[in-house]
């Protein structure tokens, strides 16, 4: 069989490296990793770094989906991984082409944070909508289904028992985020937490593609951490974690890592998110548990609380029990992993 595939992101390519494992005589194409096969675009040409670098290469992208189009006739099946912006064009113009082809979509867009009218879009122009979020499901009217949540294939979830007086003088992990402006804001604050926190291992997590030369660009001086580019590693060896937001603070949930979010965006990020789409919530743990169960499972601190004061506050006070047991009922509801699922209904 031959698989047309479009995921441009790389957490997308870990899920779709997942699914693999579970298929057989699978013929990759389209865009993906180049780990994982012969793409005709690998995932690094489709990377761009702010609105600047995005507007110069829009015309290179409708190319390429034309290119996507065209190379689709010579798939059985279509699969889209996240990555709403190119990918539901792409949609579009791919059932307009094959209206007999099935499309797959999987790791839906948020559309239940803004942009609800997506969800038309999404089940005219998609056979199957394979959510990884079990709430997510109740915006759409048909097509959508349940498939599981990746991470629960992808990380160790063996029960970490943890003692609180010894989890304060071992490895703090710190994630900073990926994006430019959110490590700008928030090295200067973990240095200054790496320096008042006496523990044998401050551990700097750092994208996989990232340089040495941009790291010494992005993050200054980093004397005092160890940087290491796997987050799954980095939370499963630590005792204590501070995160810029993202899919990590899902992740150390279910690793059972404590943890505080962290997140300084721009003010007027903040003011829209805040005012126009009213978040409550920024952190992926804490936005699925409140629509499971109204509950919380971690402190955020925001904009001018992003303190050292306040960090070492929520450290020393940290609730390990509660966070346990909330971090139990998280993985409860999200009940089992999605790559099986996925694989079997690609292969079907």
């Amino acid at each position: 069989m031959k698989l047309l595939v479009s995921a441009l992101e790389p957490s997308s390519n870990l899920h779709l490296r997942e699914v693999l494992k579970h298929t057989q005589d699978l013929e990759l194409l389209g865009i993906f990793d180049k780990s994982l096969g012969d793409p005709h675009h690998d995932i690094s040409e489709m990377a761009i770094m702010g609105v600047v670098d995005a507007l110069k290469k829009l015309r290179w992208f409708f190319k390429v989906a034309d290119e996507m189009v065209a190379l689709a006739d010579q798939a059985d099946k279509i699969l889209l991984m996240d990555s709403s912006g190119f990918n539901l064009p792409l949609a579009k113009k791919l059932k307009k082409t094959y209206p007999d082809k099935e499309i797959i979509y999987y790791i839906l867009p948020q559309i239940w944070i803004t942009r609800p009218n997506r969800v038309k879009k999404l089940e005219a122009y998609c056979d199957r909508l394979l959510g990884i979020l079990p709430f997510e499901i109740d915006y759409y009217q048909h097509k959508a289904e349940y498939v599981g949540h990746p991470l629960l294939d992808e990380i160790d979830l063996t029960n970490r028992e943890r003692d609180a007086e010894s989890s304060k003088n071992k490895t703090i992990a710190y994630l900073p985020g990926s994006r430019r402006g959110e490590i700008a804001k928030l090295m200067p604050i973990y240095r200054q937490l790496r320096d008042n926190l006496h523990v044998s291992r401050a551990l700097l997590v750092v994208p996989s593609s990232f340089s040495e030369e941009t790291i010494d660009k992005l993050y200054g001086e980093t004397e005092g951490f160890e940087i290491i580019r796997d987050t799954h590693s980095a939370l499963q060896q630590s005792d204590f974690a501070f995160i810029c937001s993202g899919t990590a603070t899902l992740e150390a949930a279910l690793v059972g890592t404590p943890f505080v979010l962290n997140y300084i965006a721009k003010k007027i990020d903040y003011f829209i998110g805040t005012k126009f789409l009213g978040l409550k919530e920024i952190g992926l743990a804490n936005i699925i548990l409140k629509h499971h169960d109204g509950s919380k499972l971690h402190t955020e601190l925001i904009q001018e609380s992003v303190t050292v004061e306040n960090l070492l506050h929520e450290y020393h006070h940290f609730d390990q029990e509660l966070f346990a047991q909330k971090a139990k009922d998280l993985k409860s509801y999200l009940d089992h992993g999605s790559s099986q699922a996925v694989a079997k209904i690609i292969m079907e």
